[in-house]
């Protein structure tokens, strides 16, 4: 398996791990929704986190597997799959942080390194 097919199921990871820091502090599972939607601060931000990662999980993947099959060269699949791990790492950590003008910028930075994908693949 290549480097960018792990970033993948890395990042399958990501929405678990930032919707247990949302729920950290006294969350009732037998209401999820309404748990979450009762939180603040930190909590909150990383609830924003992970449906943020939901919604750009998909192009990342496709992206990847495009690419695969187009031929992009592999080296530069990799490292545009790993920068887009540690910006999506960066994003995350900057939501929880508050931090806006940084997040933004490593989402920028992490749609750039979908969109080099597919035109570099075509």
């Amino acid at each position: 398996m290549t480097i960018a097919y792990w970033c993948v199921l890395v990042l399958i990871f990501f929405p678990p791990v930032l919707g247990g820091l949302a729920k950290s502090g006294g969350f009732d599972n037998s209401k999820p929704r309404l748990s979450v939607a009762a939180v603040c601060g930190w909590r909150k931000r990383a609830d924003w986190a992970q449906s943020n990662m939901l919604e750009n999980f998909a192009p990342f993947a496709a992206a990847v597997i495009i690419g695969h099959q187009l031929g992009l060269a592999q080296g530069t699949l990799d490292q545009l799959a790993l920068a887009f791990v540690a910006l999506r790492t960066l994003h995350a950590a900057f939501y929880i942080a508050d931090l806006a003008t940084l997040r933004s910028l490593a989402y920028v930075g992490g749609l750039a390194c979908i969109v080099a994908i597919f035109v570099m693949a075509a």
